[in-house]
């Protein structure tokens, strides 16, 4: 795995370099190490503790955990361990659907990861399914909308450039854009 660490408000130093680069070592297990798999850890330290984000990417799904700590290393154990959940969900919902439509075999050594246990796992179900029309506009009338139902996201067609497009009220404030890298033909 190669990583990538970026430090935000605080040098990395080699020290926090080693101890970042050996707790995540432990996450090797669960990957078929070859160039396409790239972790990226950003630390950012504040006036009151840090902030640590992890992401793993591999070609077929990125993993990403983030955790306020006021301790780093404690943080980044936080982190790895949220990882390592995110982990036995994914195979738990991959046993469940038999190889369905989730396809991690190129970059996830699935026989290293426990799925959860089945009295930790909830049923899921969909209790509702809704269809909608995706009428082209702009970000801000998005963001009325969205502000209009008061939900946290909004799903429409931008106007601009005919892709399918989410904006959302981030935690931090503000608002964000997922858009998709297809348009519609």
């Amino acid at each position: 795995m190669k990583y990538q660490i970026i430090g935000k408000n605080i040098e990395v130093t080699e020290g926090i370099r080693e101890a970042v680069e050996n707790k995540l070592s432990r996450m090797d297990k669960y990957f078929l190490l070859n160039d396409d798999v790239t972790c990226r850890v950003v630390v950012r330290s504040y006036k009151v503790g840090t902030k640590i984000e992890v992401t793993i990417f591999t070609p077929q799904m990125d993993l990403r955990a983030e955790v306020s700590n006021p301790d780093l290393y404690a943080g980044i154990d936080l982190a790895i361990d949220k990882l390592e959940g995110q982990m036995r969900k994914i195979k738990t919902r991959m046993d469940r659907s038999r190889g369905g439509k989730i396809s991690l075999g190129k970059a996830i050594s699935l026989e290293n990861i426990d799925a959860l246990p089945v009295e930790d796992e909830e049923e899921e179900t969909v209790v509702r399914t809704k269809s909608i029309y995706l009428e082209p506009m702009s970000l801000d009338e998005a963001i009325t909308r969205m502000e209009a139902i008061d939900h946290p996201f909004f799903i429409y067609l931008d106007e601009e450039d005919d892709k399918i497009s989410v904006c959302y009220t981030r935690e931090d404030g503000g608002y964000g854009v997922i858009q998709a890298e297809n348009s519609l033909k």
